[in-house]
């Protein structure tokens, strides 16, 4: 088969792999129909993910058929039509029990990071019946893609972690797919106010047409002195995190009211300050996590009921083999004005 290839920081190639197998009686192959590159798939090609070795086939989100099932499997079968959660569960270990997939002890994020991933025509998952869902009759594939991560990310740890409540006066700093999709899932909320924050005029313009009240261009305002204009002096009830630098981190504790929660959902790879010189008597409340992907089924209802719509936030489509290009539009986001990108196996 084909697939896209880590072979060590800036380099990635189209070529042949041998085509996965069962190797344990609970594992599924999947032939992939359609898969997306994620920000994380950039942070390994920058080096930023040791972890992943020479070799590796990347990607962790993806949708296709089930061509072969362990024979343990339960509740999938061959020619099922499925999605793949980025995060593999075991469903039995400690933290599975407690709802925490993301620290998995057999799974977690493992797939395009320790084992071979989604941008692939063929992949082998782990653990299917806990790692897997039906799709429905007649929902668009390419709309699904989203829910195998940038959806689930967004809605658990910036909205749910941030505990939107109706009337909220709530910040997302950062206008990227992982912000948009926060944005989208915190109007299930009627939240009063959604304020989004970037230093890029076509993100911002995008965030104003799903559902941003206003927007902030970082580069030419003084973000803390409009949110604080718009709310009364106070400050935001919730400030998302969604950018993952010192500066963006900092910019959430001048911006976040008594009271209030900063959620961070950024990937941080440098230390940041925390002011507890301010912030020790204002009855804040700061949270983290790395997404579980557990609310997949909800999300999935709100798709198919049209209540949420993901496949506003694809811009771009290519063909799988022309992965190493969709790559370089991806690296390039802001001037190819791109935020999630499709690619297409061959029938």
């Amino acid at each position: 088969m084909k697939a896209i290839v880590y072979h060590g920081p800036g380099n990635i190639e189209w070529e042949d792999k041998p085509r996965p197998v069962i190797l344990e009686d609970t594992d599924v192959i999947v032939r992939i129909t359609k898969t997306t590159i994620c920000g994380t798939d950039l942070h390994i090609l920058k080096g930023d993910v040791p972890e992943v070795t020479d070799g590796r086939i990347l990607g962790h989100e993806g949708v296709g058929i089930i061509e072969e099932a362990g024979k343990a499997v339960r509740k999938f079968k061959p020619g099922d039509h499925v999605l793949i959660s980025c995060i593999t569960s075991c469903g039995s270990c400690a933290y599975c029990r407690k709802g925490m997939y993301s620290h998995c002890e057999n799974g977690g994020w493992i797939l395009g990071h320790l084992i071979d991933g989604t941008q692939a025509e063929y992949v082998r998952i782990p653990y299917a019946d806990y790692s897997l869902y039906h799709i429905p009759q007649g929902l668009e594939e390419e709309a699904l893609v989203m829910l195998s991560d940038i959806l689930p990310t967004g809605f658990e740890c910036g909205v749910l972690n941030g505990e939107i409540k109706p009337g909220d006066n709530v910040v997302i700093v950062g206008a990227g797919p992982v912000g948009l999709a926060a944005l989208l899932t915190a109007q299930f909320y009627s939240p009063g106010m959604l304020i989004a924050i970037d230093m890029d005029e076509n993100r911002l313009e995008i965030a104003r047409k799903f559902g941003a009240d206003y927007s902030i261009h970082l580069k030419e305002t003084n973000p803390i002195e409009v949110v604080k204009g718009l709310t009364q002096g106070k400050g935001a009830d919730v400030v998302i995190e969604a950018v993952g630098v010192p500066e963006s981190f900092e910019l959430c504790q001048s911006l976040i009211a008594p009271g209030g929660i900063i959620a961070n959902i950024g990937v941080h790879g440098k230390p940041v300050t925390l002011h507890m010189e301010k912030l020790w008597s204002h009855n804040i409340k700061i949270t983290t996590r790395l997404v579980d992907t557990v609310t997949i089924p909800l999300l999935l209802k709100t798709v198919q009921s049209g209540k949420l719509t993901p496949e506003k936030l694809i811009t771009h489509h290519f063909k799988l083999y022309e992965g190493i290009t969709a790559y370089q539009v991806f690296k390039h986001a802001s001037a190819e004005k791109a935020l999630k990108v499709i690619l297409s196996a061959e029938s």
